[in-house]
């Protein structure tokens, strides 16, 4: 009985290789990993990539040594989009398992991050081990600085670390000159919180999908294009309203206070970027593909009554605070937080009145097709 071969497989998925060295994977062979091995190492001697690849390629020496079948394969991703780069990482582990006919496979890795991609390769191969190469080097401050450095001077952490603290830092001057030297600090923690409940939450990564979204919609020529750069033109304004009524009403108030104010500027202006990106979204379904329209065009009823409701309760709440100079009296914002409580409850049910009956139209018109195809 034959043995099943077995892959060793390292993994780069921050594309060094390409990046630095400008080699594009799938790389295939022990003499490919060899030179790809060279070539980054003359591009970029410190880079870590080159070890895991060495170690790659000793793991296939020893298990060929021992007479097993056995075959080195160096893939890598995307160096400034990870989510890009582990569809890459997919695509080239499915292309590589056809053609060598892999039963297993031995993960190479220089670090946790290409550990990530670990599920994506046990989806499609049997993995029977995982090596991570660690670099041994004498810690002391000279080498922690450099690291230090070599570690800023990372694009990818450029852009999300130093990009992030230098607007930071520019906010406080930029509030000084305009004269609200009080709220510049209230300002510069917003923003803080802001950016790391961005991370924490992973809405960097729907912003990311957003983007690849609007790519595929002016790619395929789709409608939804339109409204959602009209969407984003909305956003926009929404924040600018948002600050500007937190200049109007700057008070000594609380933080939550302030960020009612923002929600009082700008959520009427969020809720209509949102209803009219997923308006796009509507009537792109409608036209192209009419199975998947029941699920999205409850969308902007929804995003109508969040913004209702949000709007209205803001209102209330601004007002029970008694902050100076806002236009509602206790007495008005209840009846805001009451009309839009039942505007916004009155929006939903209308979207998923509407859901029902297309969803209803849609099976009624797959019934005569099962048949007819029966």
């Amino acid at each position: 009985m034959q043995q099943g071969l077995t892959l060793v497989l390292c993994v780069d998925r921050d594309d060094d290789i390409g990046f630095k060295a400008g080699i594009e994977s799938p790389v295939t062979g022990r003499l490919a990993c060899l030179k790809a091995a060279n070539a980054l190492a003359l591009a970029d001697p410190e880079e870590s990539d080159v070890n895991a690849i060495f170690q790659a390629v000793k793991i296939h020496d020893d298990l060929a040594e021992r007479g097993e079948r056995v075959e080195v394969v160096l893939v890598s991703g995307n160096h400034m989009h990870l989510l890009e780069g582990d569809r890459k990482i997919s695509a080239s582990i499915d292309r590589v398992v056809k053609e060598t006919g892999a039963s297993n496979c031995i993960v190479v890795t220089d670090g946790a991050e290409d550990e990530f991609v670990l599920p994506l390769v046990q989806s499609r191969v049997p993995v029977s081990g995982v090596r991570r190469v660690i670099v041994s080097q004498l810690p002391n401050l000279e080498g922690t600085y450099y690291l230090l450095k070599k570690f800023l001077n990372d694009p990818k952490v450029a852009r999300l670390v130093l990009v992030p603290l230098g607007l930071l830092m520019l906010l406080y001057p930029i509030a000084y000159f305009l004269g609200q030297t009080g709220l510049s600090l209230v300002i510069v923690i917003g923003a803080i919180g802001i950016y790391l409940l961005y991370r924490g939450l992973g809405v960097d990564e729907i912003f990311q999908g957003f983007g690849d979204a609007l790519r595929t919609s002016l790619s395929r020529a789709r409608f939804s294009f339109v409204t959602y750069i009209a969407g984003i033109l909305l956003v926009i304004i929404a924040v600018v309203m948002g600050l500007m009524n937190i200049l109007i009403y700057y008070a000594e108030v609380g933080f939550l206070i302030y960020l009612l104010i923002f929600v009082y500027g700008g959520v009427l202006w969020l809720a209509l970027a949102g209803i009219v990106a997923s308006a796009g979204i509507v009537i792109d379904n409608f036209f192209h593909d009419r199975t998947g329209l029941g699920k999205v065009i409850v969308f902007p009823f929804f995003i109508g009554a969040v913004g209702l409701i949000a709007y209205g309760a803001s209102i209330y709440a601004i007002a029970m605070s008694n902050v100076p100079d806002f236009p509602y009296s206790t007495a008005n914002a209840i009846q805001y937080i009451f009309y839009g409580t039942i505007g916004g409850l009155i929006c939903a049910f209308t979207g998923m009145a509407i859901q029902h009956m297309v969803n209803r139209h849609l099976s009624a018109q797959e019934v005569p097709e099962i048949i007819e195809t029966i």
